[in-house]
């Protein structure tokens, strides 16, 4: 016998049609009755006295009086289990009670990626202005990345059909991304996306009322803030970045090439004389180490030198770093 795939407190369009099948017919065959097991399940069809392959149907006023009936001993059952949590909670929430002229608090940190992904949601289901957001990196990869994008486009998309505001900064890398890149396309709204070379830290300003930041640096804790002055703090500091950022979305501007270094280049270039390993330089530009490498390796054909440390040399000489930005 098939199942149905669906809960078993609803009645799918297959079941219906046969039930109603079944009313006007008298009966159903048991053949036929398999391809809706909901029916049997909800008892609104039951075997005949005298052949069992035949299925005669409960009436329907006696089906929905008993099915009204359940549904309200579960609403009953639910009301009680209220009454005793609130019963619990009562003196805990009086415990924690901060009293007449306590203040609110401003600071809550979370732990583990699940609480922390539910405090943003919750706090994302009210916005109704602006979110402000800074990716570092993306941070995904593999067959899981998809399905995490896609998870957080339909919650943007939500924010947006509230009439609010996104704006996100990310790595430049994030163009060659193209399970992240291609999700903004498809939100609706009053979105936009600018590209730095280096982000700070991941963090989101919602409405500017709260906001999110990592406090641990294998992001298993997150720093819930409501403080005004840190909201603050974190707005203006974004609005700064904002305006050294390159649009890449809904307008993708490409950065000018100097002297034939590209603007990967002069990223690297700047990190470069301040004496970083490719490692570094890798990990604070969003890139894997392998194409760290290969783009050092075309500056210094660029540049025409023969070692790193004459590499150094050229890139201040030749005045690609006066010109950036």
């Amino acid at each position: 016998m098939t199942g149905c795939e669906h809960g078993v407190d609803e009645l799918c369009p297959v079941g219906a049609k046969l039930y109603e099948r079944a009313l006007r017919a008298g009966h159903i065959t048991a053949e036929d009755a398999a391809e809706a097991t909901c029916l049997t399940d909800f008892g609104l069809l039951h075997p005949a006295l005298d052949d069992l392959d035949r299925l005669e149907p409960v009436p329907a006023a006696a089906a929905l009086h008993r099915l009204l009936r359940s549904s309200a001993a579960r609403i009953a059952d639910e009301r009680r289990r209220e009454a005793r949590l609130l019963e619990q909670f009562e003196p805990l929430l009086r415990a924690g009670d901060p009293g007449p002229g306590g203040d609110t608090p401003t600071l809550r940190l979370h732990r583990g990626t699940r609480p922390i992904n539910q405090a943003i949601t919750d706090a994302m289901a009210g916005a109704g202005q602006e979110v402000l957001c800074i990716q570092s990196h993306t941070g995904l990869t593999g067959p899981g990345a998809r399905t995490a994008v896609a998870a957080a486009r339909d919650r943007d998309q939500e924010i947006l059909d509230r009439g609010a505001r996104i704006r996100a900064l990310y790595q430049h890398t994030l163009r060659h991304v193209p399970a992240v890149y291609g999700g903004f396309e498809r939100l609706r709204g009053d979105v936009e996306v600018r590209g730095l070379d280096e982000t700070p830290d991941r963090l989101i300003v919602i409405d500017h009322a709260i906001a999110f930041l990592p406090a641990a640096a294998d992001g298993s804790l997150a720093l819930e803030a409501r403080h005004p002055a840190l909201i603050k703090y974190f707005v203006t500091t974004f609005d700064r970045l904002w305006r050294l950022a390159t649009p890449l979305y809904p307008t993708l501007e490409h950065r000018p090439t100097v002297n034939g270094v590209t603007p990967r280049q002069q990223a690297i270039a700047a990190l470069l004389v301040e004496g970083h390993t490719d490692a570094v330089i890798a990990e604070r530009l969003g890139m894997n180490i392998r194409t760290a490498r290969v783009h050092i390796a075309k500056l210094a054909t660029t540049l025409g030198s023969d070692s790193r440390a004459q590499l150094g040399y050229l890139i201040g000489r030749s005045g690609i770093l006066d010109r950036e930005g």
